[in-house]
């Protein structure tokens, strides 16, 4: 933890403090601002307040006198209910603007983790109370140079497994060999470990109207064979298996045949379109020196599927964060789910991911990852797909 650039961005925003808190571990978000040990439990209220100038206060349970040793700044101990109440009341001192793990109407979920409770006591002291989400974005998700060169080591060997993937389904019809859905799932998870990935969970692979549920779960009961005429989709996720490596996340689509029906080709294009529309808008911000916000990338990407007609297909948010998890704690690319208000920063990765989902028939969706380099520079990290695959 960098007290120092921490307080420095509090100024830059001008919020006057940010107080981190928990309860039973329930804010891992706060051990990783401050570097505590998440995995050692936390079984009374602990409270750290950073203000914009100065020294941080440390408030704790007589219970828990220690929780906070390893953090810099005074501390104090309380015992009662009351007592606690008194103690923040004079840790916070005069009226304030501060930072909390909060989002006015729960607009960015992901670190909304202070009760209701705490945050009306905060307020009944006389304190305006923020929202932390861009703080958190800047001491949580922001991603270092090495970080990001082990997300583009991984998207090499990952495109390399995607293509190679495509190319077995291939060669599975040539052979009539009855490979499966799963058969496929598990040839990329071996190539994973040839490559010294890993991934939380093994990729998607479905045919026809299988991916047409986003988060279809491929199983031994209702894998099948691939055969002529399918639609495919392949979605894969993995990082390097490396301290600190940084996920690279993906969907591809194909067809197996020379032929792809119209129907499946015009929806592969609007969601091609619908994403390159969001790249351009984020290269055109960040050239320009603009502001991007996560919202209004969302809304250029979904305005293009929407006058195409398809907008109540395209069923989930435009893009997720990506970090050491595949779905990081920085912005998300989403005016849908959640309106997220936070604004992209350099060293911040991705996803932009439209999909259009059919249901009982077919979909198609179009994945790539965008990094916005430490010089301003936002860059699309890997392959991009421009056409159909054609399965042979």
């Amino acid at each position: 933890m960098d007290i120092q650039a921490i307080q420095r961005a509090l100024r830059a925003q001008g919020v006057d403090g940010w107080l981190l808190c928990d309860f039973r571990n329930r804010d891992y978000l706060a051990y990783r601002v401050l570097g505590l040990n998440f995995e050692k439990m936390s079984s009374r209220r602990w409270y750290y307040y950073i203000p914009a100038r100065g020294e941080p206060r440390k408030l704790v349970s007589a219970v828990e006198p220690h929780r906070l040793d390893e953090l810099p700044g005074t501390m104090k101990r309380y015992l009662s209910w009351e007592e606690l109440h008194e103690s923040i009341k004079k840790m916070l001192g005069v009226k304030k603007k501060i930072a909390m793990q909060y989002s006015p109407k729960n607009n960015v979920p992901y670190v909304a983790f202070v009760d209701a409770g705490t945050i009306e006591l905060v307020r009944s002291f006389g304190h305006k109370i923020v929202s932390s989400a861009d703080l958190v974005q800047m001491f949580v998700s922001v991603i270092s140079e090495e970080g990001y060169r082990t997300h583009k080591v991984a998207g090499a060997a990952m495109d390399r497994i995607r293509a190679q993937a495509f190319e077995e389904i291939g060669k599975a019809i040539r052979e009539n060999t009855g490979a499966t859905e799963l058969d496929i799932q598990q040839f990329i998870m071996r190539r994973f470990k040839e490559e010294n990935l890993v991934t939380y969970d093994p990729p998607m692979v479905g045919t026809n109207e299988h991916p047409a549920d986003p988060h279809f779960d491929l199983t031994s009961v209702n894998s099948r064979p691939f055969k002529q005429g399918d639609t495919v989709l392949i979605d894969l996720w993995a990082k390097k298996d490396v301290p600190g490596g940084i996920y690279y996340d993906i969907t591809w689509v194909g067809y197996i045949g020379d032929a792809p029906p119209a129907r499946y080709k015009r929806i592969f294009e609007v969601v091609r379109d619908g994403r390159d529309a969001a790249v351009d808008f984020v290269q055109g911000k960040f050239a320009k020196g603009k502001p991007c916000y996560g919202w209004q990338v969302d809304d250029a990407c979904r305005s293009v599927v929407r006058k195409a007609g398809f907008g109540k297909y395209f069923i989930h948010r435009t893009g997720h964060s990506i970090t050491e998890e595949t779905h990081g704690n920085g912005v998300n690319i989403d005016n849908l789910e959640t309106r997220d208000e936070r604004m992209l920063i350099p060293g911040c990765c991705f996803s932009i991911e439209p999909g259009i989902y059919l249901p009982g028939e077919m979909a198609a969706r179009t994945e790539i990852n965008m990094f916005i380099r430490h010089d301003g520079v936002a860059e699309v990290t890997g392959e991009v797909q421009q056409e159909l695959v054609k399965i042979q």
